[in-house]
């Protein structure tokens, strides 16, 4: 003898589940992702930090425009272009000042 089947007779074969198909859409995705048709997404409401870490370079300038890069974090993306443009300028400027610093003087030439 053999035993019950759930959903069946004994002995009989499984019901074959339902195919998944754009005329079988599950509940919850016909009702929305937050589950009642109608209602908004609950995700976040505006951007959020990416929360990536910085380590101090030491050289302020530098570390002063590291740091205005997270005022991209609370922005739309539209938005992030003036930040990046700002920053790249602010160090390429910074680059540019450590050519025109004088370095440390010649050594004299001996006559030999």
């Amino acid at each position: 003898m053999s035993e019950p089947m759930p959903g069946g007779r004994p002995g009989s074969e499984p019901e074959p589940e339902p195919a998944a198909g754009p005329e079988a859409e599950p509940a919850e995705a016909a009702a929305g992702p937050s589950g009642a048709a109608g209602e908004a997404p609950s995700g976040p409401a505006g951007p959020a930090p990416l929360g990536v870490g910085r380590t101090p370079t030491g050289v302020p300038d530098v570390d002063a425009r590291l740091d205005r890069l997270a005022d991209a974090d609370d922005l739309p993306v539209s938005g992030h272009l003036e930040v990046y443009e700002d920053v790249h300028r602010g160090l390429r400027d910074t680059l540019t000042a450590l050519d025109r610093r004088p370095g440390p003087p010649a050594p004299p030439v001996s006559s030999s």
